[in-house]
């Protein structure tokens, strides 16, 4: 074992870093992405990006630390975790952007849940930004009700 890789798949960039068997760190690699604002209080990310970008910097960190994949030990991961991506099953490519955490286009449909008592179910863990997906995508919608699409968060998309 010569190295961890630990990648930071932020809301902003995503980022890695190669430590030493002693812990220091050998090398460190981070890429911006576009964060898009489609209409007020929407806040998007194009999940393909996300994955090059997160991709990108893991080789650059280690090529800078004059490592290879076989080098790695193990590797950490941290992310976004409730932004959410709509994926298409057979091809496995996302059906449309990432809605990240940030975005407020369920927030009415919450608070209508919060004033009917409901906010126990959602006030950890809300499958509202995939909501939001299917009300915005009429076209997908009718091709995930057909197919099936997976919900995956950033977290279980990178991690």
């Amino acid at each position: 074992m010569k190295a961890v890789l630990a990648l930071d798949q932020g809301t902003t960039s995503s980022r890695a870093i190669a430590f030493g068997r002693d812990g220091r760190i050998l090398a460190t690699a981070q890429q911006e992405f576009r964060q898009i604002f489609p209409q007020p209080g929407w806040v998007e990310h194009d999940a393909e990006e996300i994955w090059r970008t997160q991709r990108d910097v893991a080789s650059q960190a280690l090529a800078k630390a004059g490592l290879g994949a076989a080098d790695v030990a193990a590797v950490g991961i941290t992310n976004q975790r409730e932004t959410t991506v709509l994926w298409e099953r057979a091809s496995g490519r996302p059906v449309a952007p990432a809605i990240v955490w940030q975005d407020r286009r369920t927030a009415a449909r919450c608070d209508a849940l919060r004033q009917a008592g409901h906010e126990p179910l959602f006030a950890r863990k809300t499958t509202q930004t995939q909501r939001g997906h299917l009300d915005d995508l009429p076209r997908e919608k009718h091709a995930i009700r057909r197919q099936g699409s997976p919900k995956r968060n950033t977290e279980t998309t990178v991690g």
